[in-house]
């Protein structure tokens, strides 16, 4: 079912969409109340809105091809894009706000599974399209902070503040700095000629979710141990020294990590900012423990290509994308290159951005 308007039996009553975002540094710092420098995708999550004419909310992923129906009163959604949905729903009845029942349609260009967050476009998404229907007032952070309690209380995944406050404040040639503690937050300028690149190594996160709730907790005893509320109080990487492993290195990535945000929010030349990101994947691999050999293995074949300045991954890892800075001009036969380099080995990696030209929406191993 491609046709909005056949699932509405007419026109739709409000529309809405909302960005992925790829971070470009600052990884694994929002759940220890640091800072990150995410950017908006050109891909995009879109969300049709009407009235349901019965007191069912009726759901459906066009990029699923999926339909999801629960009772607008006392009803839940089954664990997967539903979840979200409903988490929206629910909470913001929950700030007193009547909610009808709903005919919600859903398409994407956001792949999912990549680390590029279409989880938040769609809870953002979702909020943005609520509220053009019903005209409540909700400000983009606070969009973004219900956002978030949707992801943590209805689709369990117990996330930070920063993939929400991207999707709803973030643009594509802008970084948005964030302070996760006080949602302190301002665009950035990319920096000067140059351009993204960003590389699916087309491994699924299998350990994300597992992993990523194993170094929250490993980061957590870290702070206890050093006493402070979060590690970004700690701004001296030497005092992580005294902690026993691997809680050392846990919090020497995050402390290292938040040095390298604020470095560069204050604006740095597109070199430097290149070596920011390889010393922040270097961490990550090594300190944070996140990365796989085939994340490693992109990374080095894109920090090869011609006019390429810096690469790290990005998301929690243990698959999903990578992200480059390079030379304005050269992101696309860098991609190319890259891809080509590590794709040699039967791997299925693709090329997200730049986004792929007509006609090589797979991105086949050139």
């Amino acid at each position: 079912m491609n046709n909005p308007e056949t699932f509405f039996g007419g026109a739709p009553e409000a529309f809405a969409s909302a960005p992925g975002r790829v971070n470009l540094l600052g990884e694994h710092t929002d759940y220890n109340d640091g800072y990150m420098l995410p950017v908006a995708t050109p891909q995009r999550t879109e969300i049709a809105l009407a009235r349901s004419h019965d007191d069912q909310h009726h759901l459906y992923s066009g990029t699923l091809d999926g339909n999801v129906t629960f009772a607008a009163q006392g009803g839940s959604a089954p664990q997967g894009f539903g979840s979200y949905i409903e988490g929206c729903i629910r909470l913001v009845e929950a700030t007193g706000v009547t909610v009808p029942p709903l005919r919600v349609f859903v398409t994407t260009t956001l792949p999912v599974g990549s680390g590029l967050s279409s989880s938040a476009a769609l809870e953002v998404a979702m909020l943005r399209a609520m509220r053009n229907l019903l005209g409540f007032s909700l400000d983009d952070v606070k969009l973004a902070q219900i956002a978030q309690r949707a992801e943590i209380e209805f689709a369990r995944v117990n996330c930070g503040i920063m993939d929400q406050m991207a999707a709803s404040l973030c643009d594509e040639r802008s970084m948005l700095f964030i302070d996760a503690r006080t949602l302190e937050h301002h665009l950035v300028p990319l920096p000067e000629g140059a351009e993204l690149i960003v590389v699916d190594s087309g491994v699924p996160r299998t350990l994300a979710a597992s992993k990523y709730n194993e170094r929250r907790a490993e980061c957590e005893e870290a702070s206890r141990k050093l006493g402070v509320k979060a590690l970004r109080d700690v701004t001296d990487p030497a005092a992580v020294e005294s902690l026993p492993e691997p809680l050392r290195r846990r919090a020497r990535h995050v402390v290292l990590e938040d040095l390298r945000v604020l470095e560069a929010a204050k604006g740095v030349s597109a070199e430097r900012f290149g070596e920011l990101m390889n010393a922040s994947h270097e961490s990550l691999r090594a300190d944070y423990e996140v990365s796989i050999p085939e994340l490693d293995q992109l990374v080095a074949a894109l920090r090869a290509a011609p006019g390429v300045l810096g690469a790290r991954l990005t998301g929690a890892g243990f698959g999903g994308a990578t992200v480059a800075l390079c030379r304005a001009g050269q992101a696309r036969q860098a991609a190319e290159t890259a891809l080509s380099t590590y794709n040699k080995a039967g791997r299925r990696g693709r090329i997200l951005i730049p986004v792929p030209t007509q006609g090589k929406e797979n991105n086949e191993p050139v």
